[in-house]
């Protein structure tokens, strides 16, 4: 009877291989001495000893090989007699000569209709081991699908999405699986164990303990973002008053520029990335604009505040109030949504009004000049 960590720490080892076979035969197929190809002929229509190494798209191992063999392609088929084990990674396998060792396998779809003496383990997809095929020893592996209509010698160890065992097995068989196997009466020889997947424990949260958590993180986002508006109104209460000068007037224009802008930034930045000399460009732009759509909050904060307190022209109790008002809005389900959309876009366009407005080529505005003041007629003395 195997038990669950050896046979966690076998199918562990099916994955582990498949990676290392993938690298071999690739590896062994770039050094190798041995001519390599694409074409449908077999590589190998002769006898031949030693280790052979094999790699293309479409791969016919035939004849009778004295050694091991080594192989990587898109389409792999093993149709001779093979001496040594057998190593490929492959899309799709198929076996249908007889192989006196063991084979170790990665690919897609894996299908074994010939013979094979000893054990094997595989990394695939789906495996099928037809009626004609047969495995002498052990078979493991990781898979999505195993079919077994043929016979396997010993021990069958899984890690499985679905298996079918409608042959023979000698020995144990032990799978992992979130399913239950289906296998015919009589095809198993030893016992049948099932390991299901580790669940991870449910944890039943009271309706309390969401309360709690939603409240605490109210309080955390009402301290943080009231402390940055703080800061930003003791720090910069020039800019913000500067900056909240083009929402007051005219609310619906920042938000017509910062639309407007929202939609251009985007493709303005997916254009300078798709060119060299602007990358770096494009770069500096989607730092700036990220930091824009930051700033938009304090701005907004401080516009909310000035709307409710007009008589009170300090900075800091302005944007507090707004500030408040804000985070409340953004708790809020469904309204979360369009207050943080139009915080946004007000905040972008009142922030792109006042860099239009102190723009250093802007033409400011001359006052009109008073004509000078003709001088009284002197006085003509008789």
């Amino acid at each position: 009877m195997i038990n669950v960590s050896h046979v966690l720490r076998r199918c562990a080892s099916a994955l582990f291989l498949g990676f290392v076979i993938l690298a071999t035969g690739l590896g062994a197929a770039a050094t190798s001495p041995q001519g390599t190809g694409s074409s449908q002929a077999p590589l190998a229509p002769g006898d031949a000893q030693g280790p052979q190494f094999y790699s293309g798209v479409s791969v016919d191992v035939s004849g009778t090989i004295d050694g091991d063999v080594y192989a990587s392609a898109q389409s792999l088929v093993i149709s001779g007699d093979i001496s040594g084990d057998v190593i490929a990674a492959a899309q799709s396998i198929t076996i249908t000569g007889d192989i006196e060792g063991s084979v170790r396998l990665s690919a897609q779809t894996v299908t074994i209709s010939g013979d094979i003496s000893r054990s094997g383990t595989i990394l695939a997809a789906d495996v099928t081991v037809a009626d004609t095929g047969t495995v002498g020893d052990d078979l493991v592996g990781a898979t999505g699908t195993m079919h077994v209509t043929g016979a396997v010698g010993r021990d069958l160890v899984l890690s499985v999405g679905t298996l079918r065992i409608a042959g023979s097995v000698g020995g144990d068989v032990t799978y992992v699986s979130d399913t239950e196997a289906s296998i015919a009466d009589d095809a198993v020889a030893g016992s049948v164990q099932r390991i299901s997947q580790p669940q991870s424990p449910k944890v039943e949260v009271s309706p309390w303990g969401v309360f709690a958590g939603w409240l605490l993180g109210l309080v955390y986002a009402l301290v943080a973002l009231s402390l940055v508006t703080l800061f930003t109104a003791l720090l910069f209460p020039r800019l913000l008053r500067r900056v909240t000068d083009h929402l007051l007037p005219s609310p619906w224009k920042a938000l017509l520029v910062g639309l407007v802008a929202s939609i251009a930034a985007p493709l303005v930045l997916l254009l300078l990335f798709t060119t060299i000399v602007g990358a770096p460009l494009a770069l500096a732009v989607t730092i700036t604009w990220f930091l824009l759509t930051l700033a938009s909050f304090p701005f907004v904060a401080h516009y909310l505040g000035a709307l409710i307190l007009r008589g009170d022209r300090r900075p800091v109790s302005r944007s507090l109030l707004g500030g408040v008002i804000l985070i409340a809005a953004l708790q809020i389900p469904w309204l979360n949504i369009v207050a943080w959309v139009l915080m946004v876009f007000f905040g972008l366009g009142a922030q792109l009004l006042a860099i239009h407005r102190q723009r250093p080529w802007h033409d400011t505005e001359t006052a009109p000049t008073r004509p000078a003041q003709e001088a009284p007629p002197a006085n003509i003395t008789q």
